[in-house]
């Protein structure tokens, strides 16, 4: 049975750091789409950003970019996204997701109606 498990989200300050983890189980990320999503109350859900695990293209959100890194443990199946430089506009739960399309789901812009496996979603605040 496919699943995904978030980790590594919680509290922390304004210009602090984060790393949210997604573990997969029931198969490899090899071929798929990675991807990290995220909704704030009131709001849309939201793309993050995205990686095709097998050759490493990445679509970044603007809002985001120079603040995430994206990272793979290929021996826990486990993919991280590393968050530094939070404010309180981050303040959402976030979700991983994938997509069997791989580098498909790239090029198509990071689409959350492309993915069809979803975590149950972590919460980060950022608050002072």
């Amino acid at each position: 049975q496919l699943q995904l498990e978030e980790r590594g989200g919680g509290w922390v300050q304004p210009g602090g750091s984060l790393r949210l983890s997604c573990a997969a189980s029931g198969f490899t990320l090899d071929d798929h789409a990675v991807g990290w999503f995220r909704q704030a109350p009131g709001r849309e859900r939201e793309a993050v950003s995205c990686i095709s695990v097998r050759d490493g293209s990445t679509h970044i959100r603007s809002i985001v970019e120079g603040r995430v890194t994206m990272s793979r443990d290929k021996a826990k199946n486990t993919m991280y996204l590393q968050m530094n430089s939070l404010n309180a506009e981050d303040t959402a739960v976030y979700y991983c997701a994938v997509s069997d399309r791989g580098l498909g789901v790239i090029l198509a812009g990071c689409k959350g109606h492309d993915f069809g496996s979803w975590g149950q979603g972590i919460q980060v605040t950022v608050s002072s």
